[in-house]
Formats: structure tokens, C-alpha cells, sequence
């Protein structure tokens, strides 16, 4: 399948010296500047693609930079209660994590806020410099800021989820002691995030050609518009937007629920935003993560779910690291005859896949192998785990991350209809229609819908990054951890690096 090939401004110098009189001459044959790089639409497509290569890092494993591995993925999933941190193969900051110990000072911060602020300022640079002299026609120009615009919201919706009041940074800063920010208002970020994908959905097309599969559209952004008004919770403006996209919009879901997460079947009919992951490449490893890295870039090197997620440990197969497992909180939260969960967890009896340099293996699944007795399945079993979606040496893949699935957006829907004193009828049929797809029947005469759409939404989206947001903005903190639960962490901390370097700019948030 084509992806999205990710690139980004290289600057080469070829120089010929010349020895004549003791004199040095130096003459470069070559120079690509941002002043010589922005004219025509290939070079846009390129410079917008870079924008897209920031929300790869959110998973990326780098040796320098931060010494990131895999840290989006800690915040957003494992410290859930859907995940725990193995007691012996996960790193500390994960158990920390785990146990809902958070500190400005960590790396997962950090490093997320750094990914997020990087795809802001390059989808910043391309809108700027279509004002520049260039080759763009008019049509392209409108396509270009429209898909910018969109990247800057994406990131600014992260960044608001993440940290509650993050900088607001609309434009390219030319100073180099301007720089800092200071927090946003939630509505400063509501007002320009809606903005910004309400001119995406105008500008973007409906779809793309296959050469340009998985970059965000038209419907991707009325999608997203109805999602961050659900999360303002202005409920009248999220129905009108969620059921024009049920109504009208091209999504479905897919008749099996894992062909969601399968190589084979990415940027399917169930698609809203899904994050491309390109190769393999000869050299492709886990510890370069080339957009972070100063090796030569050349699109991602994949990303390191099976590395992290695949049973590890002494004598387990694949010798992969074991990290994170799925709790037996999750497992029970499933109803008898779900048929998600067969394809979500690894649990005693079942045939285990992963994948090493020799390809494929299959072996009886020891539930010895995870401190909780079972192991995530999810993007991996006997459909992902194969050389065609690995690197050569069996530790990175190639499988896209789902980031915003129709099934998401109909519970979405459901949210905004009960809440906002809509058609309940209409409600209860977007929970049934993900449940009918799971083996389940429909939801009994009576049943409190509220409680029925946060509990199908917990199962359906397990182990995707949700449930920690779902978490904090229904306010059930106290609920799911009881007296581990603080209200601070509500919002993450912002980087304590960041803060020092605002020189008090940037406010620190309560508790932190």
C-alpha cells in the first residue's frame, strides 16, 4: 500500500578547494535553502508531510534527543486501568507511571510536548510561506493551507487534552529571545482549534488518490469538529457535526472488527485518522528514530509496538521486552460472547504469534509470561506478526496507528445526544451498532444509556490512546483509582525544561 512518504529540508554543501597564492576558495555547488526550497507544490506536499512526520515521534525510540522509548504511549495507555507496567520487564518511569506518579521532570512530558510544538511549527512554516513567490496555483494554495491548518489543530487538540492550558502558537516567532509563550485560555484553543479545522474542511478535498493515502480530508476535519465540541462540551454544535458525518460522510464500519488493525487492511471504510508508518528499509532499527536523530532522514523507520507490547522476558519467544500488559480489570469489563476480546488479549490456552528475524513463530501461550496472565494481541496476532510488516530484524513494524475510527465517532455521537437532550433513540442504536459487530445483542429495554456508551466505549477502543481522556474529562479519576487519585492530574505537568526556559512565562499547572 502506498503511505505517506515523510520528509524534511535537507541542507547539503559539495565544496571544491582551490589552492592558488595560499588562498582558500570555497565554492558550493549545491545549497537547498528555505528561500530556494518552497516554490513549487512537490516542495509543499513535502514541507506539509514533515508536519505529519511529528505525530510519528509520538511512538518513536531514539538514543538521542530525550532517550525517548515509546513514551505516548505510557501517558496515554499504560496508565490507565486498562494496562499495567510489568513488575519485572517494564523501564521505572512506566511503573511510576503505573502507580499515577507523575513529575514535571520525566521524559514523557517532555518529550510529547516537543513532537507536538515541532508539528505546530512546520505546519506554521508551510502557511507562511505560501505568501512567498512561488508556483502554486491557486487551487493548490487553498488544498496546502487547508491541510496545515488542519495539522496545527490536530496538535493543538493533543496539546489541550494533554496539559489543559498549553501556548497558543498561531505563527512562525522571528526572534530568537521571543520564543517562549505563555499559556492559552481553554477558550483561546477551542476558538482557534475550531477555526482551524472549519477551514481545513473547507479547503481539503473529500478524498484522495491512492498515490496520497491517509492525508487528512474534508471529512477527517467536520470529524474532528464534532469530536472538540464534544469535548467542550457544547453539545448542540457536536450533534449538528457528528450526525452530518454519520449522515452523510463516507465512513462505515468495518464488518470485522480486526481488519481495524491489520497491515493488510489500513486507511479501510472505518478510517478517520490514521497515522502512516512507511518501509521496510534495509536498515531499519528502533533505536534511530530518524526525525529525532541525526542520522540521514528518510521517512519513519516504523514503530516499536511489537517490541514493547510482545510478551518478553527470559525464554519467551521473539525476544521482545514485555513492557505492558492488559489487566484483569479489562478482561472482566468484557460481556460474555464479545468477540473483541479473542482479539485483543493473549490469555492461557491460547496460540501466540510474534515475529524475530526468522520470521513468524507460533507457539502455545504461557500466561507465566506477564505479570498479569495475559498479553496484548491488538495490531499484532497472526496477521501483523509476519516478515512482510516487519523490519529484518523483527523489532520495528510497519502497521499504521488508528488514531480516529468511525466505531469512535458514532459513540461520540451517542455522548452528545444524551447529554445534550437529543434523540435517545438515535443514541441507543449508534451503542447497538458496535455492539451487534462485537456478537452482542442490543441493550435491554431501560438500560441507562449514559453508562452503556462510556462502558462499550472502554471495550471497543481498549488499548487505543482514549481512555486516560475519557478518564479525566467524565471527572470518574476518584472512581476508576480511588485513594491513589489526585485532582491534578486532571492535566499533565508542562516540561519542567519548558517552564525554566520561559523564565516564568509559561505557568506550571496546580500540583505540579
Amino acid at each position: 500500500m502506498k503511505k505517506i512518504n515523510q520528509c524534511i529540508v535537507a541542507v547539503c554543501f559539495l565544496g571544491t578547494l582551490f589552492s592558488c597564492n595560499d588562498q582558500l576558495d570555497l565554492q558550493p555547488l549545491d545549497r537547498l535553502t528555505t528561500d530556494s526550497f518552497y516554490k513549487t507544490r512537490a516542495d509543499f506536499d513535502g514541507a506539509v508531510f514533515a508536519s505529519y512526520s511529528s505525530i510519528q515521534d509520538l511512538w518513536g525510540t531514539s538514543t538521542e534527543t530525550l532517550g525517548e522509548t515509546g513514551e505516548f504511549w505510557k501517558i496515554s495507555v499504560v496508565i490507565t486501568d486498562d494496562v499495567a507496567a510489568d513488575a519485572i520487564q517494564s523501564d521505572q518511569i512506566s511503573r511510576d507511571i503505573d502507580a499515577l506518579q507523575v513529575r514535571a521532570a520525566d521524559v514523557p512530558y517532555a518529550a510529547a510536548y516537543t513532537q507536538i510544538y515541532e508539528g505546530i511549527y512546520r505546519a506554521n512554516l508551510v502557511i507562511d510561506r505560501l505568501d512567498g513567490e512561488n508556483e502554486l496555483t491557486a487551487e493548490d494554495k487553498t488544498v496546502i493551507a487547508a491541510e496545515a491548518k488542519f495539522l496545527r489543530a490536530w496538535f493543538h487538540f493533543q496539546a489541550l487534552k494533554l496539559y489543559g492550558t498549553p501556548p497558543l502558537a498561531m505563527g512562525i516567532i522571528q526572534g530568537i529571545n521571543d520564543q517562549a509563550l505563555p499559556n492559552a485560555t481553554q477558550d483561546e484553543l477551542y476558538t482557534a482549534i475550531l477555526a482551524d479545522f472549519t477551514e481545513a474542511a473547507a479547503g481539503l478535498p473529500d478524498a484522495w488518490d491512492s498515490a496520497n493515502s491517509g492525508r487528512a480530508t474534508s471529512w477527517a476535519a467536520k470529524s474532528f469538529i464534532g469530536k472538540v465540541n464534544v469535548w467542550k462540551e457544547d453539545w448542540p454544535a457536536a450533534i449538528t457535526s457528528l450526525a452530518d458525518v454519520v449522515d452523510s460522510g463516507p465512513y462505515m464500519l468495518m464488518p470485522n472488527y480486526e481488519d481495524n488493525f491489520n497491515f493488510t487492511t489500513e486507511n479501510n471504510a472505518e478510517s478517520i485518522f490514521e497515522i502512516q508508518f512507511g518501509g521496510p528499509f534495509a536498515d531499519d532499527n528502533i533505536w534511530v528514530f530518524d526525525d529525532t536523530h541525526s542520522e540521514d532522514f528518510k521517512a519513519s523507520q516504523g514503530i516499536a509496538r511489537g517490541n514493547y507490547w510482545d510478551a518478553g522476558g527470559n525464554g519467551v519467544p521473539g525476544g521482545k521486552n514485555g513492557w505492558w500488559a492488559p489487566t484483569q480489570d479489562l478482561v472482566d469489563a468484557f460481556e460474555p460472547g464479545d468477540t473483541r476480546l479473542s482479539s485483543m488479549v493473549y490469555q492461557q490456552g491460547d496460540t501466540y504469534y510474534t515475529v524475530d528475524a526468522g520470521g513468524q513463530i507460533e507457539v502455545p501461550y504461557d500466561n507465566t509470561w506477564s505479570s498479569t496472565g495475559f498479553t496484548s494481541k491488538k495490531y499484532r496476532g497472526p496477521e501483523n506478526t509476519v516478515s512482510a510488516n516487519s523490519s529484518s530484524n523483527g523489532a520495528a513494524e510497519f502497521n499504521n496507528e488508528r488514531w480516529f475510527r468511525f466505531a469512535e465517532l458514532k459513540l461520540l455521537y451517542a455522548e452528545a445526544l444524551i447529554e445534550g437532550g437529543g434523540d435517545l433513540g438515535i443514541a441507543e442504536q449508534q451503542i447497538n451498532d458496535i455492539r451487534n459487530r462485537a456478537g452482542l445483542d442490543n441493550l435491554a429495554a431501560g438500560t441507562d444509556l449514559l453508562t452503556a456508551m462510556r462502558q462499550e466505549k472502554r471495550v471497543e477502543l481498549a488499548l487505543e490512546p482514549h481512555r486516560w481522556f475519557d478518564i479525566t474529562r467524565w471527572g470518574i479519576g476518584p472512581q476508576i483509582f480511588g485513594a491513589n487519585w489526585n485532582d491534578r492530574l486532571n492535566v499533565f505537568p508542562f516540561p519542567l525544561s519548558e517552564i525554566e526556559r520561559s523564565n516564568g512565562l509559561l505557568t506550571q499547572n496546580p500540583g505540579y
